[in-house]
């Protein structure tokens, strides 16, 4: 499972924006930026268990 999440992840930094480098305040955030921070967040989260 733990590969799973890690190819996940490889591909999320491929192809889903970064929401640090962008400046993006979480607070201000729209919902869709808000969704992506806390997906990236979640497969992070989960690859390095």
């Amino acid at each position: 499972m733990k590969i799973i999440f890690k190819i996940l992840a490889k591909i999320n930094k491929i192809l889903l924006p970064s929401m640090t480098k962008k400046g993006v305040d979480p607070i201000k955030a729209s919902k869709l930026q808000f969704l992506i921070i806390g997906w990236r967040y979640y497969i992070t989260k989960n690859s390095l268990d």
